[in-house]
């Protein structure tokens, strides 16, 4: 039985993370699959689905059809608690099948602190945490993604890992496998000695490190003879990976919620705090040809009404203007939204901005990470004053009316006058919005710094955690009451953060005893409890200060000093010096600077600097219609696990089908236009529904029977139109006048209880709503109740202006049901009867 079919799932909080079939999700026979990976993210749905990395290994891994690759996420803490206490395994989404029963566990790591969820994920599969536990009949243990840069407090949880990108790799981890498994005869450790021959992957039980007495350490020192050290796994060229167009088409709102393009990786800034620019190096751009591909029939397989153009600095593509005006050109009628994951403020921004607002406003972000430009040099962050409120001037003439900051605090020989620039910069950058504002012109978001692995401040301390909470404390109340809203990242998560992120394999001891005491989420902030993390620090004889306060020596042996990213530690290390100098490093597009990451001579930038060379291809597909607009009226079901889907949830997933049916929606008009489409009553979670309508207008009529079954084959399982019918345009929205339900319980219902009920003329119930109590008459509510037998009854709702008592409220009310009746229930909604008028 799957966990959405259980009687007590009715109670779990945002219940679509679990249910799976989404659009576009794959689950093969398996009677044709030999190998099976799960997919594993160590966090809720909505995090893990934003994640570009999955989506693409998804796609890439599921061509083969020999292969099966499922997606697994972190329960949250309810779910977590259910599973438990009823000795539940943790099953995939695809084929709900236990982690345990698969061949391959795959972890992404995108941070230090999803550690104690990778641990819950292991005991809720009955899997032992550490690599030398397991034997031939668990699954192999892996991860990738940026955390394995310096995976060493948790490296002995895992069997392997990838170093680097996983496109080419993760296919040959799973060959590899394959191969073993047909052989039968060869043992674990001779599996993990072929995966140690793919460049990129690491086995951490072939190395043994050792530490003197003061914690430092001596060697590492590899097991296997050859095996010294591992050099990232590399793609040489995205173009040679097509980009995964067919994405899955999520029920739950995630936190990236749109269709994504890497359109190119690395990142040529140096920005000497950021990770990624260095670990992700050279610069490789995508073709624009497959990128225009790629939107293309990435819109017309999902449905999403945003393209967002991802890398770690999406305005240096070469090409970013003509391929944007392209984009807006192809996409503006149909009414999707072009974003950026990020922007280099410079020459291009005025003309990026013209072509953004053509169709919808999207969200603005700049970074200046410092406020002056003393610590901006120091960072090699390539901004001035002048050019950051010049940009700021061009947004918000542009149509904008908030602009979002983004400034680290506690970044290397930060002094007060830094934190006071950003005060006197955010102010300055608020007086130049449209004075007719009256709420937020300005968002600013502060982080403390973590000092990283593979950059040049991995050496430096971290900023005291007290320390952080005074600096960021003193921003926040220098900025009150200027129209800027200040947030700002826990301090306490960044002082876990950075424990782990320079840690050593000690910490894996103390990890696994935070989890044992409690742990979970740790960067959520309502969950993360640094009682616990200290105490296990404690008990294991650990000082966090060893990994936060201290100045490591030029020589000193990194814990990570065996896994290579290309970049050359002793370019970090001038790059150091030239941070305690004040000395900018230019852009490296602009010519070697002798990183390292290009000796390989299969290793280079990949760039497109010649649009014009195939300008006349992509200018061909402009279409020209005549718009009559119609509207229609949709009658369809709500059944089985799409009962689980929130009315915001429904009404996502109907736009989408629409788009993916091809139907040509109308938009309202205005700052953010909206698609026009009215459904008649939201319907509570967990209730079937037979009788549910919704109406949309639409450009040019449409063949209501063709129509239909289009629709039908864009709608996930339970979802069904039965009935489709033009309409006046002038016609009100729909609007409820009663609901029939049909309600069967495990057990009896008192007809004392309903006949007392019946006999009165009013029955006032207290009811929350949002944040206050209310008192509602559920009586003048119910309009019929028949007993059809002992455990089933008709009830028939009016709808009033006002909120009201859900059914499942009105059967507890009525019959003073207990939560496990209340959790057997089922409802089912057979008829709605609208309002005339």
């Amino acid at each position: 039985m799957r966990i959405y079919q259980q009687p007590w799932f009715s109670k779990i909080i945002h219940p679509s993370r679990y249910l799976g079939e989404e659009i576009n999700s794959i689950n093969k026979d398996p009677s044709n699959v030999e190998v099976y990976i799960a997919l594993a993210f160590p966090d809720v749905y909505e995090i893990g689905m934003s994640h570009l990395g999955l989506k693409i290994l998804y796609h890439i891994l599921n061509s083969q059809d020999w292969l099966s690759a499922e997606r697994v996420f972190a329960p949250w803490v309810d779910l977590e608690s259910e599973l438990r206490n009823r000795n539940i395994p943790l099953t995939s989404l695809e084929s709900g099948r236990a982690l345990s029963e698969f061949n391959i566990v795959g972890f992404s790591l995108q941070h230090e602190l999803c550690y104690t969820n990778i641990l819950s994920m292991l005991d809720l599969s009955d899997i032992p945490f550490l690599s030398e536990q397991r034997g031939s009949m668990d699954p192999l243990i892996i991860a990738g993604g940026p955390a394995c840069f310096n995976p060493e407090p948790a490296a002995t949880l895992f069997d392997a890992m990838v170093i680097g990108d996983g496109e080419e790799v993760a296919l040959s981890i799973c060959r590899t496998v394959r191969e073993w498994k047909l052989d039968g005869r060869r043992s674990r450790f001779e599996l993990l000695k072929e995966l140690s021959k793919f460049r990129g992957v690491y086995i951490p039980s072939f190395f043994k490190v050792h530490y003197d007495r003061k914690g430092i350490i001596r060697c590492l020192e590899p097991l296997i003879d050859g095996y010294t050290g591992v050099e990232k796994a590399i793609v040489p060229d995205l173009n040679c990976y097509p980009f995964p167009s067919k994405q899955i088409v999520p029920f739950a709102e995630l936190v990236h919620d749109r269709f994504t393009i890497e359109i190119a990786r690395g990142c040529s800034g140096g920005c000497r705090f950021c990770q990624a620019g260095m670990i992700y190096r050279p610069v490789r751009e995508r073709d624009p040809l497959e990128i225009l591909r790629a939107a293309e029939a990435g819109l017309d397989e999902t449905g999403f009404e945003d393209l967002s153009l991802l890398s770690l600095s999406s305005g240096d593509y070469t090409c970013i203007v003509p391929l944007l005006k392209e984009l807006v050109r192809r996409f503006a009628d149909r009414n999707v939204a072009i974003s950026f994951s990020s922007l280099r403020i410079d020459g291009v921004i005025s003309l990026l901005l013209e072509e953004i607002k053509k169709v919808r406003k999207t969200s603005f972000t700049i970074a200046p990470e410092a406020g002056s430009q003393r610590l901006r040099d120091i960072i090699n962050k390539g901004l001035t004053d002048d050019q950051i409120l010049s940009t700021a001037r061009e947004i918000y003439e542009g149509g904008w009316n908030l602009i979002k900051l983004y400034f680290m605090i506690g970044l290397p020989y930060e002094v007060e006058s830094d934190l006071m620039s950003i005060v006197e910069l955010s102010k300055k950058i608020s007086r130049l919005a449209p004075k007719r504002r009256k709420g937020h012109v300005l968002n600013v978001s502060v982080a403390s710094f973590v000092p990283k692995a593979h950059t040049p401040f991995a050496w430096i301390p971290q900023l005291e955690l007290e320390e952080s909470k005074r600096r960021i404390d003193l921003i926040r109340k220098r900025l009150q009451g200027h129209k800027i809203g200040v947030k700002w990242n826990k301090p306490e998560a960044s002082w876990l953060e950075g424990i782990f992120s320079r840690g050593d394999r000690r910490l894996t001891k103390v990890l696994v005893e935070a989890w044992q005491q409690g742990a979970r989420f740790d960067s959520w902030s309502e969950h993360l409890n640094l009682d616990v993390w200290k105490k296990a620090l404690r008990k294991y004889r650990l000082d966090p200060d060893f990994y936060l306060a201290r100045e490591r020596d030029h020589d000193e042996i990194l814990p990570w000093e065996h896994l290579h990213s290309g970049v050359s530690k002793g370019f970090l290390y001038r790059e150091w010096k030239k941070a305690m100098e004040g000395e900018r490093t230019p852009y490296s597009r602009e010519n070697c600077l002798g990183c390292g990451v290009c000796n390989d001579p299969n290793i280079s930038p990949v760039l497109f600097d010649s649009w014009h060379h195939f300008k006349e291809k992509v200018m061909s597909q402009s279409k020209e219609s005549k718009d009559r607009i119609k509207r229609y009226r949709l009658n369809f079901t709500k059944l089985e696990k799409a009962r689980y889907l929130s009315h915001l949830e429904l009404m996502r997933l109907f736009i989408r089908a629409f788009r993916r049916a091809g139907m040509d929606l109308v938009y309202s008009g205005g700052y953010h236009p909206m698609p026009r489409v009215s459904f008649a009553l939201a319907l509570p979670v967990g209730i079937e529904s037979l009788a549910e309508m919704v109406d949309i207008q639409v450009k040019n009529s449409q063949n209501t029977c063709q129509t239909i079954e289009r629709l039908n084959r864009e709608l996930p399982p339970g979802i069904k139109v039965l009935f489709m019918k033009e309409i006046s345009t002038k016609a009100p929205p729909p609007r409820t006048k009663e609901s029939y339900f049909h309600i069967k319980v495990n057990g009896s219902f008192s007809a004392a209880s309903l006949d007392r009920f019946l006999r009165v003329d009013t029955y006032p119930v207290v009811r929350r709503h949002r944040n206050s109590d209310r008192t509602v008459d559920i009586r003048s509510q119910v309009r019929e109740l028949n007993l059809l037998s002992k455990d089933e009854i008709q009830l028939v709702i009016r709808h009033g202006r006002g909120p009201g008592a859900k059914p499942a409220e009105i059967m507890r009310e009525i019959f003073a049901l207990p939560d496990s009746q209340m959790e057997e229930m089922r409802i089912l909604k057979t008829k709605c009867v609208l309002a005339c008028g």
